[in-house]
């Protein structure tokens, strides 16, 4: 498989699969822009190779053009991370961006418009009656297939090389992150740098790991991350469950949670996974005790109670002081870490204490040689608000990706180039 490093892009003109995704505040200004970060990199590699760039990538779920989710608004920071004026076609597929990507000299950049502006980047019919027939349905989705291929096939006419640093859509089977691959043969497209990481950090923790291997989990739903957890019962020495989902987990054995966060139709779920974390020897550690918040609001009443013994009108908001202590001994006596998820809502300062503390072990254990692998959009908004991302080994910038790369699925984006 050709690699970023052995190709040399001299005289190349190279589209450039990128995940620029990020999120604006109300005036389009970039509130984070650790994605347009990870990827300059390999932008720079092609550069100084004397190559060319055609960049690629979508901004938000528009239905159609829609100005509010226009690259336009992160074009000036591009360029600022770059060191070199990048260009702007008003679109991905029409006159404007074929002439400006023929036009290209070495050194040169160019972005093209939001690609999911076009209906045939996802694949998906748009505009289909809810009523319409299953024969109408199959036949708007034949026809929207046709039309992403096409639409890949004219991405590819720009270009001479086909790189993909685009990690958190690698789930997709879209025009421009997967089907455009079939356009170039293997020694024409490759793996960026950021994409190139990613798989290395997730393979090193699934399929190089060092043990013990602990997991944490967070998130307000055990149904939304029932197959990651049932495939690391396969794969980790201990699963630590944080987040709303403890409360589901606590309702299940019995335990009174107020009014906590709860998927009352997932108890048994729960319990069943308690007994296949039994059945395959994994350490499943819960928390015991909770922050507890009459409201739920930065501002709230708190109090510290038992996880199984929260009052009426209270809910469970973070975890408490004992809990921290257990989750901290687990991690802190580990040497692969996976963190998915925080403990609590960290978004309010008086409910973050939890999510730090697990942020604090994570770096103790990395500083005495643990691998701990970050993921996930809200576990990557705790070390940045943490100020720790530096200190964990990786963050990833994949979200959903991660996930399904985790769970053990084929990602398109990574199939389209290894074959």
């Amino acid at each position: 498989m050709q690699t970023l490093d052995n190709f040399n892009f001299k005289g190349q003109k190279a589209f450039v699969r990128v995940d620029f995704n990020v999120p604006l505040d109300e005036k389009f200004n970039i509130t984070d822009d650790t994605r347009i970060r990870a990827a300059i990199p390999t932008l720079k590699k092609i550069l100084a190779d004397g190559g060319s760039i055609i960049l690629g990538s979508h901004l938000g779920r528009p239905k159609g053009v829609d100005g509010k989710y226009s690259l336009q608004h992160i074009l000036p920071r591009i360029s600022e991370l770059l060191g070199v004026k990048v260009e702007f076609a008003n679109d991905s597929l029409g006159k404007e961006a074929a002439e400006k990507s023929a036009a290209l000299q070495p050194g040169q950049v160019l972005l093209l418009e939001n690609l999911r502006f076009y209906a045939a980047e996802e694949g998906k019919p748009r505009g289909l009656a809810d009523d319409a027939s299953d024969e109408e349905k199959a036949a708007a989705k034949k026809a929207e297939k046709a039309n992403q291929k096409e639409m890949a096939k004219q991405l590819a006419s720009y270009a001479t090389v086909y790189v993909n640093d685009a990690f958190g859509t690698a789930h997709r089977a879209h025009a421009s992150t997967a089907i455009i691959a079939d356009y170039f043969d293997a020694g024409h497209k490759t793996f960026g740098y950021l994409m190139q990481n990613e798989i290395d950090a997730v393979e090193k923790v699934l399929k190089d790991t060092a043990r013990p291997f602990t997991a944490i989990m967070g998130g307000s739903k055990v149904s939304s991350k029932i197959d990651i957890i049932e495939n690391l019962l396969t794969k980790v020495d201990n699963l630590i469950i944080a987040g709303g989902m403890t409360y589901t987990f606590a309702k299940a054995l019995g335990g009174k949670i107020g009014d906590s966060i709860c998927e009352d139709d997932k108890l048994d779920l729960a319990l069943s996974l308690i007994r296949k974390a039994k059945d395959s020897k994994v350490n499943l550690v819960l928390a015991v005790d909770a922050k507890a918040a009459d409201a739920f609001s930065n501002d709230a009443n708190t109090q510290f109670v038992p996880v199984d013994k929260i009052p009426d009108g209270w809910e469970g908001m973070d975890i408490g002081p004992e809990t921290e202590k257990l989750f901290a001994k687990v991690i802190e006596s580990s040497k692969t870490i996976l963190w998915n998820g925080p403990t609590g809502v960290f978004e309010f300062d008086n409910f973050a204490g939890g999510s730090a503390a697990v942020g604090a072990a994570i770096v103790r254990a990395t500083e005495n040689g643990a691998f701990s692998l970050v993921g996930g959009g809200d576990s990557v908004a705790c070390v940045n608000k943490f100020g720790i991302a530096d200190k964990m080994s990786y963050v990833s910038t994949g979200g959903g990706a991660l996930l399904e790369f985790i769970e053990g699925k084929e990602l398109p984006g990574i199939k389209a180039i290894r074959g």
